[in-house]
């Protein structure tokens, strides 16, 4: 069995040019570089309703939850680059949240969650670069059974740090995301091992 982790990186935001979809590309790219394989998906893409449990009732769990849930279990980790939205995490990336931790035929809530790694980071054109949302989506995750990194990092004024390329230009932001990346790797490679 290979030790390779396999992770699932996306951005809780929804817009095309996402200063966090950049992000989450830039530390992908950095964990596939350390030996992962990464999967970089976008929530808008599974086309999720918001949470609602007359929906779930009447209907099972909408496909894009039922996907979602699927990649979450297939994968060792999770990579999460969280835009701020009035101080705390996106409405989009809650309810990916919350529709992935409802069970499904014979599972068990949070079997997505069970036993994942989680590195986190942000990125904002604001003056704390998205930090105090981390914190939120911190205390989320780890009262959902995900381990999360102890460090995090939040990139302010992200305008002026990201190339056409999507690129970070600025070195101290690139070594810091970069090392988020490489624990993440090394830390679910060690406990897929």
């Amino acid at each position: 069995m290979s030790t390779s982790p396999r992770i699932l990186a996306f951005a809780g935001s929804l817009r095309s040019d996402s200063f966090n979809k950049k992000l989450v590309r830039y530390a992908a790219n950095a964990a596939e570089k350390k030996g992962a394989t990464v999967t970089v998906i976008d929530l808008r893409d599974l086309d999720l309703p918001i949470y609602d449990q007359d929906l779930e009732d009447k209907s099972g769990l909408p496909e894009g939850a039922t996907k979602l849930k699927k990649l979450m279990k297939e994968h060792d980790a999770l990579m999460i680059a969280s835009p701020e939205y009035n101080s705390s995490l996106s409405a989009a990336l809650k309810n990916a949240i919350d529709w992935a931790s409802r069970p499904e035929g014979d599972s068990t809530p949070l079997e997505a969650f069970n036993g994942k790694v989680a590195g986190i980071m942000a990125a904002s054109p604001g003056a704390l670069g998205g930090l105090r949302g981390l914190f939120h989506l911190r205390s989320i995750l780890s009262n959902i059974n995900v381990i999360v990194l102890p460090q995090m990092h939040a990139i302010a004024k992200a305008g002026d740090v990201f190339d056409d390329s999507g690129n970070i230009t600025d070195d101290n932001h690139a070594k810091k995301i970069t090392r988020i990346a490489e624990t993440l790797t090394e830390t679910a490679g060690k406990l897929k091992a």
